[in-house]
């Protein structure tokens, strides 16, 4: 997903799409202990939406911050 998306949802929309992404890197790494991952590039590509989702969380939060 797009960081400009992400941008646009609000802090609930991007949790759940981090609790999301985080099912998703379990199932993977789980598959892939067990060799039956097909596609294994997206590991890495999951594990930077998960990295993204929490940056622009951090970012809402530090924008809430400076406007209180």
């Amino acid at each position: 997903m797009d960081a400009n998306e992400l941008r646009g949802k609000s802090p609930d929309e991007l949790r759940t799409e981090l609790t999301n992404l985080k099912k998703e890197a379990f199932n993977l790494r789980f598959q892939a202990a067990t060799n039956q991952l097909e596609n294994t590039a997206r590991v890495r590509t999951v594990k930077r939406s998960i990295a993204r989702v929490n940056t622009i969380l951090n970012e809402k939060a530090a924008a809430a911050v400076q406007e209180a």
